[in-house]
């Protein structure tokens, strides 16, 4: 992973890479043409202590991923309902979202196809970033950070602000706006991302569970790395999207 620890004074770049053309998501640990740098003003607080985690013990990534094809893409959500319940099963406890589907029926048709794929089954969050910006991200079979269902489509329902309060979920992608597919992160603290070549499309919220996500980055990267793997292991078992 490509990484520019900067002064508490400067600003934190890092990247963001997507899918489509094989490239990796937001947090690439390659160096390709699709990756783009983005930029947050780096908060000088620290993270405050979160709840216990009790954890399983992760199991091995799926040895060959799914793979689909461009053709493969849904259809958009017809956005009735408006909103659409998906809940994360993970090794360390279930987090649940609300997918806005009718503000971003793409991306959400995408993630209510890929979980009743099986897609995200047993894969790992494979980065966690604890400076600048604060998200959890997860969604790459491999673990590699590179991996994608075969497939992409554009950004939906970026933030005008690039504001992304805690709790916010949104799709990684690389600095081609048409490259949004399996990857996304969660966002566990106050996060700015830049505006420039659209922003991150935000699909949904975390209703229950974001102390999960609290608690991971609590325990930090590993190695005390402030953006690569955490610490605390944690893996999608299973993904189940309602209706």
């Amino acid at each position: 992973m490509r990484r520019h620890l900067l002064p508490a004074s400067a600003l934190v770049a890092l990247v963001l890479s997507g899918c489509g053309d094989g490239s990796p998501m937001f947090g690439s640990d390659t160096e390709t043409e699709d990756s783009q740098e983005t930029e947050a003003t780096e908060d000088a607080g620290a993270t405050a202590p979160a709840a216990a985690l009790d954890c399983e013990e992760p199991p091995a990534p799926p040895a060959e991923p799914l793979a689909f094809t461009p053709e493969d893409l849904p259809e958009p959500h017809p956005g009735d309902p408006a909103t659409v319940t998906a809940t994360l099963e993970t090794t360390c406890g279930d987090i649940v979202l609300e997918l806005a589907a009718a503000e971003a029926p793409q991306t959400v048709a995408s993630f209510a196809f890929l979980a009743e794929q099986g897609y995200w089954d047993d894969s790992p969050c494979h980065r966690l970033t604890t400076q600048g910006i604060f998200v959890l991200q997860c969604g790459d079979p491999t673990g590699s950070g590179r991996g994608n269902p075969g497939y992409g489509y554009g950004i939906e329902n970026a933030p005008d602000d690039g504001t992304y309060p805690p709790g916010s979920l949104a799709m990684a992608r690389t600095q081609d706006p048409n490259s949004n597919g399996g990857q996304f992160f969660i966002v566990y603290d106050d996060t700015m991302l830049p505006t420039q070549g659209g922003g991150y499309s935000v699909f949904g919220q975390v209703t229950d569970g974001l102390e999960i996500v609290e608690a991971i980055a609590a325990q930090g990267g590993q190695g005390g790395a402030p953006d690569g793997a955490p610490a605390q292991p944690i893996s999608i078992l299973s993904v189940d999207v309602e209706g």
